[in-house]
């Protein structure tokens, strides 16, 4: 499925995509805040993409203008989650390389994936969290209409071996379709 906004295309990932990948995600000031590791070599690039990024709903973000992946929005959808959800509830992550940070690609991206869960695939709640500390990532959040339900303290997350506190935001299928 290829999903499209003003200024952004949401496709599936490809292994061409990797270099593009490694470039951005070998900065240490992306992946930890996410949650996951810093990647080591295009060949991590590479694997992440066939283990973790080829995943469905899982998109490769491009600009329209330049068919190269910026960043990448997903939805873990049900037990695909680490939330503990229910089987028509889903989970939204993201992330942007650095360079295109305060542009407001990111909310423009995760609406067209909220518009996505809602309207096509029938989601009756998208979740969302945050780690203290990312800012950004909370305001994305704020500026898509999630807002707080609660927060997890010393929660291990063993991809990048630590223990964080997690802020989790929701939206309702009832509160978007009252935003629109």
């Amino acid at each position: 499925m290829i999903l499209k906004t003003d200024r952004l295309v949401l496709r599936p990932w490809r292994q061409s995509d990797a270099e593009s990948l490694y470039e951005l995600a070998k900065n240490p000031n992306i992946g930890p805040i996410t949650g996951w590791p810093v990647h080591t070599s295009m060949e991590n690039s590479r694997q992440i993409i066939r283990d973790v990024l080829s995943a469905d709903e899982t998109y490769a973000v491009t600009r329209k203008d330049h068919d190269v992946a910026i960043g990448s929005v997903g939805l873990l959808i049900g037990d695909k989650s680490n939330l503990g959800i229910a089987a028509n509830e889903a989970e939204i992550g993201y992330w942007i390389g650095e360079p295109y940070w305060g542009q407001g690609l990111i909310p423009e991206a995760v609406r067209e994936l909220m518009r996505h869960a809602f309207d096509d695939l029938g989601i009756s709640t998208l979740w969302c969290g945050y780690f203290d500390g990312n800012e950004k990532s909370k305001r994305a959040q704020e500026k898509c209409g999630f807002r707080f339900h609660h927060t997890e303290t010393e929660k291990e997350w063993p991809l990048i071996h630590a223990v964080k506190t997690q802020h989790i935001t929701r939206m309702t299928r009832q509160t978007w379709d009252d935003c629109r």
